[in-house]
């Protein structure tokens, strides 16, 4: 989101925040909350990655006192996390401890990115000693198998309307992916994550049940490996995740290596176009995921975008037509559905996969020609 409309200092913190924040941080509800500058926004609600979702805060500075530190609010759910105060003596009094907030510099561009920082290491251990306080033998058993893993998080969930339960996030393979892709362009790490949720409070149960388990990724890293295609082992009876997660990281191992190699094999297709249908107009240098080519059938002109998904040569590309000279009434250019159905095996050579799209275009783009004149003369 634009940072106009904020005063200098806010905006500069904010600006500051997400260029060095770890991880993909969100902006959101920018608003005003003072009578005499309502054209200055000064709080706003920041959306902070946590156990695989998004924790939402609301940031209050006051830009009628701009030496003062911002107030923080938390969700509804966390009404007992109180991260600067600390108990002491019997009696449980509490009192703040040293923290972000205690010597603000509003002039001092980094001090929301370590107030942010502070307050969400402190949720963490929030969390963690929440999930620590339940009753449940089988949770325990699980916490002390897992719990050496490097960044893994935890939340429990309860409330009126929901039953109570125990979600963790667990990072899996210790593998740098950025680092096996060329060029990669990505600038956050990219992590594959199990979410795992385990119900609580049923000790009536003969036998405890499966927890849920689903496959998450950061997004950008969907553009090498598609998550959803991943069928996750079977959990079997009296299994737990010290013996689960060996089995699961294996198998992932394997077909990230596996995705990485398809990244020359898109590539060495869309090379194998070239001598068919010209240089490309538009590739994708790093994963070769989209070429775009231009085309021409006796004086017609289209360009011909060409889709490769991650599963490449096993899901034939996807086909688009875009005229060069007709255009619909809102002066966009004619373009054609998605085409997939056209002959293809992912056993040919890929030189014969460029030779049957190429005689595919023969015909089909008289059909698009044809398509165009029609569309041109209904306007």
């Amino acid at each position: 989101m634009s940072h106009d409309g904020f005063p200098p200092f806010i905006s500069a913190q904010l600006q500051y925040l997400l260029n060095h924040y770890p991880h993909t941080i969100q902006i959101e509800q920018a608003r005003s909350g003072t009578r005499y500058f309502t054209g200055s926004l000064d709080r706003f609600t920041l959306l902070i990655p946590y156990c695989l979702d998004y924790m939402k805060w609301d940031v209050i500075y006051n830009a009628e006192f701009p030496l003062a530190a911002p107030d923080v609010i938390f969700g509804a759910e966390d009404e007992d996390f109180h991260p600067f105060h600390v108990l002491c003596g019997e009696d449980g009094d509490s009192r703040l401890v040293k923290n972000s907030l205690t010597d603000w510099n509003n002039k001092d561009p980094t001090r929301l990115l370590a107030l942010v920082i502070e307050l969400r290491d402190k949720y963490r251990s929030y969390q963690e000693k929440r999930v620590g306080e339940v009753d449940d033998d089988r949770l325990k058993f699980e916490i002390s198998t897992m719990v050496s893993r490097e960044g893994i998080e935890m939340h429990m969930s309860s409330g009126v309307e929901k039953p109570e339960e125990v979600k963790f996030a667990v990072p899996l393979m210790n593998m740098n992916i950025n680092k096996m892709v060329p060029a990669c362009p990505w600038r956050h790490p990219q992590k594959i994550y199990l979410q795992v949720i385990y119900p609580i409070g049923r000790k009536y149960a003969s036998s405890p049940s499966a927890p849920r388990l689903k496959l998450m990724c950061t997004p950008e890293l969907k553009a090498l490996f598609s998550i959803d295609d991943v069928k996750l082992p079977s959990w079997l009876d009296g299994m737990c995740m010290a013996e689960y997660l060996p089995h699961l990281e294996e198998l992932l191992q394997r077909q990230v290596l596996e995705a990485v190699t398809l990244i020359d094999v898109r590539r060495q297709f869309i090379e194998a176009l070239a001598p068919l249908l010209g240089r490309p107009l538009e590739a994708d240098p790093v994963f070769c995921r989209k070429a775009s080519f231009l085309v021409c059938s006796g004086p017609f002109t289209f360009m011909l975008h060409v889709f490769l998904s991650t599963n490449f040569p096993k899901q034939q590309p996807s086909l688009m037509f875009q005229s060069t000279q007709h255009f619909n009434s809102l002066g966009m250019p004619v373009k054609s559905p998605l085409i997939t159905e056209y002959p293809w095996s992912p056993r040919w050579e890929t030189s014969q996969m460029a030779d049957r799209i190429s005689d595919f275009l023969v015909d089909e783009s008289l059909n698009f020609k044809r398509h165009c004149n029609e569309s041109h003369l209904q306007h």
